[in-house]
């Protein structure tokens, strides 16, 4: 896992996130992932923009039920276009009476900025 960027997401995931394994779907962490990058990419295109990739995702450990996630972002490459922006998921765990920080997923998400016909535009000097 990468150095976390800015904190950008909190969130739990509810029973209905679960999968015969006990486990949160892979999906939903991908959900929250994508969110929070495109929360970071809409701030610095100054608007819309849109996932046009997602590179290096590698999962680490499982989420479970009562886990609390938090996503960090930080802008990783910036292109004329384009934004690339790692994302890190950790996992605050309760054991009994202490609550230990679990690195769960790490990705690398592309996003582009659109203009108003859905075409992609320059970046603003950033």
């Amino acid at each position: 896992m990468t150095t976390r960027g800015e904190p950008v997401l909190r969130t739990m995931p509810r029973a209905g996130d679960i999968n015969a394994n006990g486990h949160i779907f892979g999906g939903w962490v991908l959900n929250q992932m994508d969110t929070a990058g495109g929360i970071i990419a809409w701030r610095e295109a100054q608007g819309p923009v849109a996932t046009v990739a997602i590179d290096a995702m590698e999962f680490i450990s499982p989420i479970l039920l009562n886990d609390v996630i938090s996503v960090y972002g930080a802008v990783e490459r910036r292109g004329r276009t384009s934004l690339a922006i790692r994302l890190d998921v950790m996992a605050q765990r309760r054991f009994g009476s202490e609550v230990t920080e679990i690195a769960v997923t790490s990705g690398l998400f592309t996003f582009v900025a659109l203009d108003e016909n859905h075409q992609p535009r320059a970046l603003p000097e950033g």
